[in-house]
């Protein structure tokens, strides 16, 4: 039976005690249950434990296939209402049946002044000024409140605060963190993108597609083909371990970032979970991994990073096209400091060939005289010399013949169909020897299947998996053509109507935004792990509302704030409370904390001193490329300290404030 929602403490393993051949046998099942055992229970328990508590067997759960959310979206029958003039839309009353199920009532109304002030922040981000609050307290026209709405949807402020919480989901950060912290000078050009099509309600299908497959779409012009560019910097940006020295394994890891970032925000599953071997609790196997990871291994990741001491990984990035009307950074390269650098480059390139490569290079081919892994020293030197090289001509490259600063841009593009050449096995410089023992491995260059790899081990290949989705919510097996990666097939998919996930996670996601709380609380995990929705109707409401609507982010936000639940006061009713203390049925308004952001930007507004002129770039772009910490040398550039960027200053709203 289901737990009676007065039980507040809950367990998500359920045991059961079977005879087995040898004596009692533990059985585990996980679901939520009541805490509270029965006598009868408790006795089956000591008896386990006094029979030596062998090891649970195979758990025997419900087939996970029949799990709810792989289950097809289905619009709900409107309920009757006992309060009939309560609701305002559907929303409304599929709310209140819930409530008066229970035997509840919504609690009152919310005064206008935190109506607007409510409103406010969840749609911009800023409070109402002293004169929009005066004039909406004394309106009593009945579309008061949705013309309110309607003018907060149209602000530039909505892309900003919207665009803020799927930059959050997409795990957005200017730099790589983890072993080596290198800075991403041009990850704002995904952040302007972001704010940019939230503001104009890109239709969220086309908003996934784009991030996922964008520079294999067809684009209008310029400007189109390079925001599709700049959109799979969804896939570009995340945590990397750069100093990793297996070449292998860096491309699995950076696969599995991939991976993981892209089905937990889309599809709100932990797909990632099933690299070593079947998902443990989901219908994920390893061939549904693998199947992923051939398109991801398929495709090369290009984020920008100079080589440094602790950098192997070094990226170029995307140069877009020079007419496609988008703002560059105010940077210039004068004639004094280019001639400077090609100075410095021919210099090191000249010692590197003298001072490495003719003593020291050709042995690890020849197996004749130094072998550079042997001596720290020589070891520094190779990989300062290479350092100095990269970072050279990172910034020659950057930079057109005038001295403007390129149209750069982090994203992904499709390896070639057919394998290349790989690092060269005969290297001829510093710079092609260090290729050759850090470059991507050929056997992940190109358009290729994965291989299963056994527990995860990049030194156990198996046979490979065919390019693929998970099975358990892809109709059939795509097809996709051999020479693409298969991205774009994986876009279609994402958002195909067929796919019960996607408009239920982002759906839930919009009301998580504004109620505080998810229909399903766990917004990322809607696996058989994830909690259930609290109202199964309502999510698949929305999630229809979204589709049917043409996948219009600001329609499904209207209707939502239009509904008298979004409406009501934050007021406490006992008894509501001792029956649903969570609030999971929405009988008031939850009261929700302001985040440090909007905190910020509210203070700058009431002083009067918000700039509300979105700037060009960030501070982590002015300063360009660099490590914040790590190995000290005195040859090169010492790392960069945090602190310029944690107090970085200014009057711009907090979205654009520097997130390394």
């Amino acid at each position: 039976p289901e737990p009676n929602l007065a039980v507040r403490h809950e367990i998500t393993l359920a045991a059961a005690i079977v005879d087995g051949a040898d004596g009692p046998v533990l059985v585990t099942q996980w679901r939520t249950v009541p805490s509270i055992l029965t006598a009868d229970e408790v006795a089956k328990l000591r008896s386990w434990i006094d029979a030596g508590a062998k090891a649970p067997i195979e758990s025997v759960p419900d087939d996970p296939k029949n799990h709810w959310a792989y289950q097809p979206v289905r619009q709900p029958a409107v309920p009757a209402v006992k309060d009939g003039a309560w609701s305002k839309n559907d929303v409304d009353r599929l709310v209140l049946a819930g409530l008066e199920a229970k035997g509840l009532k919504p609690v009152g109304d919310a005064q206008p002044e935190a109506l607007l002030r409510r409103v406010c922040f969840d749609l911009t981000g800023l409070p109402p000024t002293l004169e929009q609050m005066d004039g909406f307290v004394a309106n009593h026209d009945p579309q008061a409140f949705e013309k309110v709405v309607d003018a907060l949807l149209r602000s530039p402020r909505f892309g900003e605060r919207w665009g803020r919480h799927w930059l959050d989901v997409a795990r957005y950060a200017e730099s790589t963190g983890k072993d080596v912290n290198c800075l991403l000078p041009h990850a704002w050009r995904y952040r302007d993108y972001v704010i940019e099509s939230f503001n104009k309600d890109k239709p969220y299908n086309e908003f996934i597609r784009e991030q996922i497959a964008g520079d294999l779409m067809p684009a209008k012009d310029s400007r189109d083909r390079a925001s599709k560019q700049i959109a799979t910097g969804f896939l570009a940006i995340g945590p990397r371990s750069l100093n990793e020295r297996s070449p292998k394994q860096y491309a699995l890891d950076t696969a599995d970032e991939q991976i993981d970032a892209m089905s937990q925000a889309v599809l709100g599953l932990t797909v990632a979970c099933a690299r070593c071997h079947d998902h443990k609790f989901d219908p994920v196997t390893q061939s549904d991994y693998y199947a992923l990871a051939g398109i991801f291994l398929s495709t090369e990741t290009l984020y920008g990073t100079s080589p440094n001491f602790q950098n192997l990984k070094a990226s170029p990035l995307i140069e877009l096209p020079t007419d496609c009307g988008l703002p560059r950074m105010p940077l210039m390269l004068t004639p004094e400091r280019r001639a400077e650098i090609e100075k410095d480059l021919t210099k090191t390139e000249r010692y590197g060939a003298v001072q490495f490569y003719a003593t020291a290079a050709k042995a690890v081919f020849t197996g004749k005289g130094f072998n550079v892994n042997n001596d720290p020293q020589k070891l520094v030197l190779f990989v300062g010399i290479n350092a100095k090289i990269g970072e050279c001509k990172t910034e020659l490259a950057s930079y057109d013949n005038e001295g403007r600063q390129k149209l750069l841009a982090m994203g992904v593009r499709d390896y070639p169909s057919t394998p290349a050449s790989g690092p060269p096995t005969k290297p001829k410089s510093v710079e092609e020897t260090f290729q050759m023992l850090a470059g991507r491995p050929a056997q992940f260059s190109s358009i290729n299947d994965s291989p299963l790899f056994a527990r995860g081990d990049v030194e156990k290949p198996g046979a490979k998996v065919p390019r693929g989705f998970v099975s358990v919510i892809a109709a059939k097996a795509p097809a996709i053509p051999s020479t693409e990666s298969g991205r774009r097939e994986l876009a279609d998919w994402l958002v195909a109507e067929t796919n019960p996930l996607t408009a239920r996670v982002f759906a839930n996601r919009v009301w998580h935004w504004l109620f505080g709380r998810g229909i399903v609380s766990t917004v990322d995990n809607f696996g058989t792990m994830g909690q259930p929705p609290s109202n199964p109707a309502l999510l698949d409401h929305l999630a229809l509302r979204l589709q049917s609507g043409g996948w219009s982010v600001k329609s499904l936000i209207k209707e939502i704030v239009m509904s008298h639940a979004y409406q009501l006061a934050a007021t406490h009713d006992a008894k509501n409370f001792e029956a649903d203390p969570e609030n999971t049925l929405v009988w008031r308004m939850t009261p929700r904390r302001l985040d440090a952001e909007c905190i910020r930007d509210a203070m700058l507004a009431v002083s009067g001193g918000l700039n509300l002129e979105a700037p060009v770039g960030s501070a982590v772009a002015e300063h360009g490329d660099g490590a914040i910490g790590g190995f000290p040398i005195k040859s090169l550039h010492a790392p960069l300290s945090d602190e310029p960027f944690l107090t970085a200053a200014g009057d711009m709203r907090s979205v654009y404030l520097p997130v390394p």
